[in-house]
């Protein structure tokens, strides 16, 4: 093996390091950009099928203007439908959790039972088992 042709770490100075680590992260954020202006193609409800295929081929065939065009005409609007996107998943895991949870708390269910042994259709002891069951839950 040629000496020549052998590189060794310690041949690749510290500001090629650098730069090389420099290169390789601004392609990671092209290729975030790139991907989240598709997904946001994709996203939005008020573009029709043919302009989300027109936008989708510009983004494709021509990256680079395609994606900085698609910022500057529609950039405003990403954050509002993100917003959106953020909000729909709120209400519907707070839907979820109260479906799960079951609507009444303890606290209620036990004014219930109060309510019920007050007006008399409960007897102290059955309304002393259900109280029980109810804080045991």
């Amino acid at each position: 093996m040629n000496d020549a042709t052998v590189t060794l770490a310690a041949d690749y100075p510290l500001l090629e390091v650098f730069w090389t680590t420099m290169w390789v992260f601004l392609w990671i954020l092209w290729f975030m950009l790139l991907f989240r202006v598709i997904t946001d193609i994709f996203r939005d409800d008020t573009l029709s099928g043919w302009a989300k295929a027109g936008w989708c081929v510009f983004v494709v065939v021509l990256p680079f203007l395609g994606v900085f065009v698609y910022l500057v005409a529609r950039g405003r609007g990403m954050g509002e439908r993100d917003r959106k996107q953020v909000e729909r998943s709120e209400q519907q895991f707070r839907a979820y959790m109260r479906d799960a949870a079951g609507t009444t708390s303890r606290a209620e269910e036990l004014g219930r039972l109060a309510e019920l042994k007050n007006h008399g259709d409960l007897t102290p002891a059955e309304y002393e088992q259900a109280k029980a069951k109810v804080l045991a839950a």
